[in-house]
């Protein structure tokens, strides 16, 4: 699956024609008004198919402000000059920084340490929510995960077979906002069989203010694998791709997470609210399709198989080799390796459950669980995990046993 909206490569072109331009002088001007006319032009040309894109809908404001602050007309020649490239020492290689761009040392200088918090989404999709709530659900199409002062996430998932009911992330788009004399407005935007280990504009960190240092992408694994520190709000992200599907893992203080204007405006934030029931995924019902399916495909070849066919046994077997454990993360694992058939999904569990070891501050928490051995005579279950999907996985982890 791709997407149709191609503000991703009108960004790369425009970045790429007026590299270095705001180092040059006034008789570039008309050069730099071009180059962003036709910046504008490509974004008109992609506009109906990037409605519900936030890299979009940042590079039309970012255009319509860039015109004013260089006193470009909107009319006149489009064509893409290619201006001169960064000169030697600029400050993208600068690695002083002022204290505002450091989170821990500017707000937190004579207080305790600040309390972090986690988010992850993966597979089909299962989300970890800052609060530790473990859902699955549905939410296909764009949805924000992040949405507060600093920054937003959004994530579109797609099906991950024809009329299935399966779902994961093809897309991501992160925007980080200006802040102080710390970073400009960055973009990161991945798709499927496109993890960029770059910002959309071809920078690796914040841009040119003085303490552009204070938020860099790393690219651990060619393709697979980039991290992005922004020491600025605290905050460490991980984006993977994992088979043709993406990951997305941060670590956040509360106090960022919390940073919000209006909260009444933030009921789809997925990572601080979680999925709208309507869109959370009863185990149960999905099982009994999957035993329907498998009844329809015995009589005739009416269905189309998943790639490679797992049972419980041969699915559990499976995700033992990399999730010994049989937490929340083992059971998406099992779940998905049904659902799809693809065996990445089982390697999607392990590396999310990999992230969380990394980013997680209270180890204790690393693993949430469901099942009746895990509770005393009487108790309830743990208070991390929605009532509906508690009790849908216990009756799913009992039919396991039931088959054992």
């Amino acid at each position: 699956v791709t997407s149709p909206c191609k503000i991703l490569k009108c960004n790369s072109e425009f970045w790429a024609a007026t590299s270095g331009s705001h180092h040059l002088g006034t008789e570039e001007a008309p050069e730099f008004c071009t180059a962003l006319r036709a910046y504008a032009h490509c974004t008109r040309r992609t506009a109906r198919t990037c409605r519900g894109d936030l890299a979009y809908h940042s590079a039309v404001h970012g255009i319509d402000d860039l015109m004013v602050q260089h006193n470009c007309s909107k009319d006149g020649p489009t064509s893409q000059p290619r201006l001169r490239t960064l000169p030697p020492g600029d400050s993208q290689e600068r690695s002083d920084s002022p204290e505002i761009c450091h989170y821990e040392k500017s707000f937190h200088k004579h207080s305790a340490t600040p309390n972090y918090t986690h988010c992850g989404l993966f597979g089909d999709p299962h989300l970890r929510t800052f609060t530790d709530t473990f859902q699955t659900c549905k939410v296909q199409g764009a949805w924000p995960l992040i949405d507060n002062n600093y920054l937003n996430v959004q994530v579109t998932n797609t099906p991950v077979l024809p009329g299935s009911a399966a779902t994961a992330t093809s897309k991501l788009t992160i925007i980080f906002k200006s802040f102080q004399e710390c970073v400009d407005q960055k973009v990161y935007q991945a798709e499927m069989d496109e993890l960029p280990a770059a910002f959309a504009d071809g920078s690796k960190n914040g841009g040119d203010k003085h303490g552009a240092n204070s938020l860099k992408i790393t690219e651990k694994v060619s393709g697979q694998h980039i991290e992005i520190q922004a020491k600025y709000i605290g905050t460490t992200i991980v984006v993977r791709q994992v088979g043709r599907y993406l990951t997305f893992a941060v670590r956040m203080p509360e106090e960022v997470v919390n940073a919000v204007e209006d909260r009444d405006s933030q009921g789809l934030y997925l990572c601080l609210r979680g999925c709208p029931l309507n869109q959370q995924i009863d185990f149960q019902t999905i099982r009994s399709a999957q035993a329907t399916e498998g009844r329809a495909r015995r009589k005739g070849p009416s269905l189309p198989a998943p790639p490679e066919a797992f049972t419980y046994e041969t699915a559990t077997a499976k995700c033992r080799e990399k999730l010994p454990v049989e937490d929340l993360y083992f059971q998406s694992c099992v779940f998905d390796l049904l659902t799809t058939g693809d065996v990445n999904f089982m390697l999607a569990a392990y590396y999310a459950f990999e992230d969380v070891k990394m980013l997680h501050s209270n180890k204790d928490k690393l693993h949430l669980y469901e099942r009746t051995q895990d509770l005393a005579p009487g108790n309830t279950a743990p208070s991390g995990t929605p009532p509906a999907l508690w009790v849908a996985l216990l009756c799913l982890s009992q039919c396991w046993l039931g088959l054992l």
